[in-house]
């Protein structure tokens, strides 16, 4: 199971193009941090906080969607790690990361 996660994510990883906005979560209880790149790997916009809340990923989307459009992107994959403490089991007992595309 844990070698199709993998698998999948790497195949995700390779349909980044110029065109996406890639975005990467820091997970906490209350309050999580998002921060932008493009596909090369170079910061995008300042970092957002948002709460773990329905308004918070209302912002974040919203957050998303700002920087897709300044900077003339038309993807985005967002990536976040899977904390076992939330709920969210982690596959073999070690913490994954999920990737979204949208």
């Amino acid at each position: 199971m844990k070698f199709k996660s993998q698998a999948k994510q790497n195949q995700l990883i390779e349909k980044i193009t110029a065109q996406h906005l890639v975005v990467g979560i820091d997970i906490a209880q209350q309050m999580h941090v998002a921060r932008a790149v493009n596909f090369r790997g170079i910061i995008i916009g300042d970092y957002l906080s948002f709460s773990n809340d329905e308004e918070g990923f209302h912002n974040l989307l919203l957050w998303i969607q700002k920087l897709q459009t300044t900077h003339q992107l038309s993807a985005a994959v967002v990536g976040m790690e899977q904390p076992g403490i939330t709920g969210l089991t982690s596959l073999g007992g070690s913490q994954n990361t999920i990737l979204k595309s949208f």
